[in-house]
């Protein structure tokens, strides 16, 4: 195997301070930012209420008198 040269890897400077690059890959953009917003489930805007009437109302089937 070879060694790789040290100089040859690309950086960047950031906030942070320098980053290398690593080969091969790539940035994230913001275009792949809004990709992954836009592809995750959609989230209720307010708090959902509970379904406590008919089939589903867990009070009612409490109820063990009528038996």
């Amino acid at each position: 195997m070879s060694a790789r040269d040290p100089h040859s890897l690309q950086t960047e400077t950031t906030p942070e301070g320098e980053q290398t690059l690593i080969p091969g890959v790539r940035r994230i953009t913001t275009r792949d930012r809004l990709a992954l917003l836009m592809d995750a489930p959609m989230r209720p805007r307010a708090a959902q209420k509970p379904l406590d009437i008919g089939l589903f109302d867990q009070a009612a089937r409490d109820q063990l008198d009528l038996f």
